[in-house]
């Protein structure tokens, strides 16, 4: 059940789009099996806040198309919600809740984004919900599954909009404390999930696990941001804006989503990017509200090698048929350094990152010095990363050593050992096909052979926090933290609480005062 949660539950429901404009209407499409039902809208920031409500609804039942996963599920608008002026720009939950359902499967949770009116002086902060698309199951695939084509048109899994929190045992990359053992094999999390009826997805992507983290921290301490989708990127949301803010797991980006982002730091833009895995692989949007991916196949399968702009090829970036590495955005990326504490990558890593450059503006006020650790209690490296092949200059501190599309303008701040994966080395705990290893794929994809010297220039690797001037002096600048697991330090840890500071005072005009 916990691998196949469609209609687990009696109620579920979706919105026809993901973002939405003041004066716009939200289409909830939905199908329960109870005959009335309730519906609740809160903003979700600081703190929940409750915005519409309606009551004692009739309910109705719809199937569940046989290609829900890949070409959405087609229901009727059930439910519309008039969205009112005066609603902030942010991430709103809708609780839909089933009368008369059995407890622990009466309730269901849709989600959509209120666009700003129009660019102001906050940063734009987009969620990375490509990525949702890509790990949810409901309805059938995901693009770990065996999809080539995953649709927005159908459910989330459940837990991954929202779930009782807990501290650890929902994470891929548990940190440990000083009495334990790691959990290489993510035991604790499969525990975690089946018992409670969660697919994996919940540790991996969708607003709970990442930007909810974030955005209950940065709205408490006071910082504001208008909100976007990924989707939205290829809408010209971006123009306007001088900053944009990414976190938790952007690892699914489109060309026009990748060249809006381009676009906004060629003229002096700022993109503080806190996410690991980012900006892997190449999508298509097609038709209603699909997200195509051939990924580990997209060489051999994607309909654009055989004609057309094979630059288009939804694989990966970095691929030499693409020929666009993520690095050259973002200083780093995933054929450097991919998993960190994550089945038998680092197993034992220290989750943190190593400081070098202790006088860099990333670190002032932590008190941090050459060789200490950041982040290490609440494992904010891992469970995915991203990095950048590394030397060391005559002062013994990392540079970039060239050949894997980073900028020439970039500074490492600070790194920490990761790596990449082979067959029978990641943990029981993934959703994933026998086919992805991550190590053997790259090193065949870069460098055309699968052998013991390209296993080995990709195996190991590191996580970075950089930051880059990818268009040269005259352009605008991108500050990286590679991990995914970085918000996961915010709320106790001051060092980490510090550095994000700075980081969207740097990005944020009008950014609180400590």
């Amino acid at each position: 059940m916990a691998d196949d949660v469609t209609f687990y539950d009696d109620i579920e429901a979706y919105c026809s789009q993901l973002s939405y404009g003041a004066g716009d209407t939200v289409e909830l499409c939905v199908s329960t099996r109870a005959e009335r039902f309730d519906v609740v809208v809160e903003r979700w920031g600081a703190e929940r806040v409750e915005v519409w409500r309606a009551t004692d609804l009739t309910g109705r039942f719809h199937e569940v198309p046989d290609d829900a996963d890949a070409a959405g599920c087609g229901w009727p608008t059930e439910v519309e919600v008039p969205v009112e002026s005066s609603w902030r720009s942010g991430f709103y939950l809708v609780t839909l809740t089933a009368h008369g359902a059995p407890e622990g499967r009466d309730t269901a949770h849709a989600g959509f984004v209120v666009r700003a009116a129009r660019p102001g002086d906050r940063p734009l902060l987009v969620l990375a919900t490509n990525t949702w698309n890509a790990y949810n199951t409901w309805g059938g695939c995901s693009l770990y599954t065996g999809g080539k084509e995953v649709s927005f048109r159908r459910p989330f899994a459940r837990g991954m909009l929202c779930r009782p929190e807990t501290e650890r045992d929902d994470r891929k990359a548990r940190p440990v404390r000083w009495d334990e053992e790691p959990d290489p094999d993510g035991t604790i999390f499969q525990a975690y999930r089946n018992e409670r009826g969660y697919p994996p997805a919940i540790g991996s992507s969708g607003w709970f696990i990442y930007e909810r983290r974030f955005v209950e921290w940065a709205e408490a301490a006071g910082f504001e941001f208008d909100y976007a989708v990924s989707s939205d990127l290829e809408s010209g949301v971006l123009d306007g804006y001088r900053s944009m803010v990414s976190i938790g797991h952007d690892e699914y980006w489109s060309a026009p989503q990748r060249e809006a982002l381009e676009s906004l730091v060629r003229r002096g833009g700022r993109c503080a990017s806190c996410s690991g895995n980012t900006m892997f692989w190449q999508v298509r949007i097609e038709g209603d509200g699909v997200m195509v991916c051939h990924k580990y196949t997209a060489h051999e399968t994607d309909p654009v090698m055989q004609g057309g702009d094979p630059t288009t090829m939804t694989g990966m970036w970095a691929d030499p048929v693409v020929g666009r590495p993520e690095a050259a955005v973002l200083g780093g990326g995933s054929a450097w350094g991919l998993y960190h504490r994550f089945g038998q990558a680092t197993a034992r890593g220290i989750g943190g990152f190593v400081v070098y450059r202790d006088d860099h503006w990333l670190l002032e006020g932590t008190g941090l010095r050459y060789g200490d650790v950041l982040g290490a209690r609440d494992g904010v490296v891992g469970y995915e990363t991203l990095g950048c092949r590394i030397q060391f200059d005559e002062y013994q501190l990392p540079v970039r050593s060239g050949g894997d599309g980073t900028p020439v303008d970039m500074e490492i701040v600070a790194f920490c050992p990761s790596s990449n994966l082979r067959f029978g080395e990641y943990p029981a705990s993934i959703s994933a096909l026998s086919d992805q290893g991550d190590l053997d794929f790259i090193a065949e994809r870069l460098f055309g052979r699968i052998d013991d010297d390209s296993i080995r220039r990709i195996r190991h690797g590191n996580a970075v926090m950089v930051t880059a001037k990818p268009f040269g002096p005259d352009g605008g600048q991108v500050t990286t933290i590679g991990t995914t697991d970085w918000a996961f330090g915010l709320a106790t840890d001051p060092a980490v609480d510090r550095v994000t500071r700075n980081l969207l005072a740097w990005v944020h005009p009008d950014a609180p005062a400590d």
